[in-house]
């Protein structure tokens, strides 16, 4: 049975904190508190905007790991993720251990008291700029279950920034990651960070699993809501203004919002 999400009662807006890349990372600039003080002052501003929920990822880490993250990477996420916790300590929180570790996300979500985590590839196989990668349904479930972990998985359909190994039928990929994976919610995305999603794709993965929550994982905008239509909306690029999450992008997001709302 799938886990309910404890955010729907609107369509949600979930704030991505893209994490600076952390120790270990080619990028890692030295100084982890600064990492630390920046996801916990851009969480403050996403929930100072009345989003519905915020999610933390290790954005800054490419190239990414394909599946099992070392020890200080998840370490390191882990304590960006408490610090996002106790900066918008009102907001449901989510994790996204990039670039397939749901292993991790799921035990640095059950340490920190995440409510949800995001897997990019949950069943089935993608070829990405990390190689091929595959699901992880059989463990992440058990892993679940043996922890009574009261997280949910949101699972995407036809990931970005990856390619199927066959032609995708993006219906029957939608009701195995729901019905033989066990994802409680599924995310549509472009074709990239960033990307514009296809609400023709969106409607299609709906048909498939009525009544499983579908989010919008890339390409929101305040003037793309409304042609949507979706569960929830995971929104990253669209708040950033120089680099870093803002203020008044964060508003013009959550208006947007409101008014599909009223």
């Amino acid at each position: 049975m799938a886990l309910p999400l404890p955010f729907l009662r609107r369509p949600p807006l979930v704030g991505m904190v893209h994490l600076a890349a952390l120790p270990g990372a080619p990028g890692f600039g030295g100084d982890l508190e600064a990492v630390e003080r920046q996801a916990a002052e851009e969480a403050a501003t996403i929930a100072a905007a009345g989003f519905d929920a915020v999610m933390v990822e290790n954005f800054g880490d490419v190239p990414f790991y394909k599946d099992r993250l070392p020890a200080v990477t998840v370490a390191a996420l882990t304590r960006c993720a408490l610090a996002v916790r106790r900066a918008a300590p009102g907001l449901p929180l989510g994790i996204n251990a990039l670039r397939n570790d749901g292993l991790a996300a799921l035990g640095i979500a059950v340490a920190v008291g995440a409510a949800f985590i995001r897997v990019n590839v949950l069943s089935g196989a993608m070829v990405t700029d990390q190689g091929i990668i595959e699901g992880c349904a059989a463990e992440l479930l058990r892993a679940r279950a043996a922890l009574g972990a009261r997280v949910a998985i949101l699972a995407d359909v036809a990931v970005k920034h990856a390619a199927p190994l066959h032609t995708l039928d993006l219906e029957a990929s939608a009701r195995d990651l729901v019905h033989r994976g066990g994802a409680d919610a599924l995310v549509v995305s472009g074709s990239g960070t960033g990307a514009p999603t296809d609400p023709g794709r969106v409607a299609r993965v709906r048909a498939a699993v009525p009544g499983t929550p579908i989010f919008i994982g890339s390409g929101a905008t305040a003037e793309t809501l409304a042609t949507l239509a979706a569960d929830g909306y995971i929104v990253g690029t669209a708040l950033k203004r120089a680099g870093r999450v803002d203020a008044a992008a964060c508003g013009k997001l959550r208006a947007a919002a409101d008014v599909l709302t009223a």
